[in-house]
């Protein structure tokens, strides 16, 4: 399998960039508290265990026809597709928004795997603050804190996983082509064999 993307997706402000950061190791994607900084995708290489992915970073997905909005979703739905695994980032601070919502609604429509991240929740004693994103729809949420780098690692080692799914599924097709082509292959003589 050639290397695996992995995609953060998600309304603004949740800390997409700050995320995207954490995982790469270094600053580059830029972090403000301001909406819209992010407007293109943003690409690094990344390692997690004995993984080596790419990671994009892309900006905020909001309702809303703000400035440059119309470009910020097309650049998002380009991760979405370039991507083998999806983070939906949310912010556990303010619950769950119309804009998850919207962003829900648009990865409904992928069959790539989505891994549900539940940012700002700095302290263990926050964990109650995740059982909204349930309504969501994308499973067990994964409580993180991007500027205590609190459950990254646990988030990372579910992204893996679907990497080792996809592993299974390419190697499975690869078995079946294999197959069809043998099979294709021996017909023909077998069928001039048969003729003799």
């Amino acid at each position: 399998m050639a290397k695996p993307t992995v995609a953060i997706i998600g309304r603004p402000n949740v800390g997409k960039s700050t995320i995207f950061n954490k995982i790469i190791g270094d600053r580059l994607s830029i972090v403000e508290d301001v909406a819209g900084v992010t407007r293109d995708r943003i690409y690094s290489k990344a390692e997690w265990l004995n993984y080596s992915f790419f990671m994009i970073d892309t900006g905020g997905i909001e309702l809303e026809d703000t400035p440059f909005q119309k470009q910020i979703r097309a650049q998002a739905e380009l991760a979405i597709d370039e991507a083998d695994v999806i983070i939906f980032l949310t912010n556990g601070r303010d619950g769950v928004t119309s804009d998850d919502e919207e962003v829900a609604r648009l990865l409904y429509k992928t069959d790539k795997p989505v891994v549900l991240a539940v940012n700002k929740i700095d302290n263990f004693d926050m964990n109650h603050m995740i059982y909204d994103f349930y309504s969501l729809g994308f499973g067990d949420p994964f409580p993180i804190s991007g500027s205590h780098g609190l459950g990254i690692g646990d988030l990372l080692d579910e992204v893996c996983k679907n990497f080792k799914v996809l592993e299974e599924e390419e190697e499975d097709d690869k078995k079946e082509k294999g197959e069809s082509i043998t099979i294709s292959k021996i017909l023909p003589l077998l069928k001039w064999l048969d003729k003799m």
